[in-house]
């Protein structure tokens, strides 16, 4: 385990001031860099931390105007359009993950792991709240012996705060992005008009409206598990909690449909909860990212590859830490 400091570009974010509490309370001697363009904002982040450091980074400067300092790993926790935070870490042979580019703007990232295969590991991390879909939706699918559908419906409260970066990539992934990508009788295939849209029931059963999405769930779900039928839609409405009175909460749907391994028809429908929104689990899939990347996990650091989250994350350190979050895992009744 490396005792360099892990980096967080945009560290003093929404989702960076998440990742790095999540990052000092599984590690609290883990040093990490706070890394912004407004370093007053940076520093402010780390002390409200503690033991975290603030610096200025230059996106523009090969070294990102860090110099010769060294760390151990690279977070990119916004639209980073000249990946510039791989590069550097690329340079530096050290693991990067970014959770920012939806799929049809991956091609960068892969043209660099491409060009440079065995400089580091680099993590594509944008699946749905980075893990929070993929990680349960493969835990479950371990019943069945083949699974041949699985409809993925994320509810998004109204009133859940966004930080700026992450409000420009939903604005930018929902509203700019003319498809949506779905695996359809085993081809993968682009949603668009009257196709995009969808409903799907809720946690409390209410029936929303939603549009077709398309994070790197989509491929990576039907590649693992080789579903011929995978969707994910996504809904921006009243949560259930919020509907019965309480305070909002962020909601994953997953539904899952096949054979068990007799088999026998089996369908399942469970949901992916947390009371304080979408932030945290975001936060927490990447923190744990980067712990499993450098081995601050206890295990051997992640060789060089190109990988989604859920190829590094342990579902049940993951379930376990969500729920110390505050998170939950829901049984539901299949429709």
């Amino acid at each position: 385990m490396s005792p360099d400091p892990i980096l967080l570009i945009g560290g003093s974010g929404v989702v960076g001031r998440w990742t790095a509490r999540f990052l000092r309370d599984a590690n609290p001697d883990a040093p990490l860099l706070i890394g912004g363009r407004d370093l007053a904002k940076a520093e402010e982040a780390a002390a409200e931390l503690g033991g975290a450091e603030g610096v200025a980074l230059d996106l523009a400067a090969d070294d990102l105007g860090l110099g010769e300092r060294p760390v151990s790993a690279v977070a990119v926790l916004f639209m980073d359009e000249k990946i510039a935070g791989l590069r550097f870490a690329q340079s530096r042979g050290v693991p990067h993950i970014s959770i920012s580019p939806g799929i049809n703007e991956i091609s960068p990232e892969v043209a660099a792991y491409i060009h440079d295969p065995d400089a580091a590991p680099v993590v594509l991390g944008t699946e749905w709240l980075v893990g929070a879909t993929t990680v349960p939706a493969l835990e479950f699918a371990r019943a069945f012996g083949r699974v041949h559908d699985i409809a993925i419906g994320a509810l998004l409260d109204e009133q859940d705060a966004f930080g700026p970066a992450a409000e420009a990539d939903m604005e930018r992934q929902t509203n700019t992005m003319p498809a949506a990508l779905v695996r359809r009788d085993g081809a993968f295939l682009w949603r668009v008009g009257d196709d995009a849209r969808a409903t799907f029931r809720a946690v409390d059963g209410t029936e929303m409206e939603a549009t077709a999405f398309s994070p790197n769930d989509v491929v990576g779900l039907a590649t693992a598990t080789g579903a011929p039928n995978v969707r994910f839609d996504l809904a921006i409405g009243v949560s259930s909690t919020r509907r019965r009175g309480e305070p909002l909460s962020t909601e994953i749907v997953i539904e899952l449909a096949g054979e068990d391994h007799a088999g026998r028809p089996l369908s399942t429908r469970h949901a992916v909860v947390h009371p304080e929104g979408q932030v945290p689990p975001t936060g927490l899939g990447v923190a744990m990212v980067l712990e499993r990347l450098i081995g601050l996990d206890g295990g051997p650091a992640t060789p060089p590859g190109l990988y989604f989250p859920y190829q590094l994350l342990d579902s049940t350190a993951y379930f376990a830490r969500l729920e110390q979050s505050g998170g939950a895992i829901l049984t539901l009744e299949v429709l």
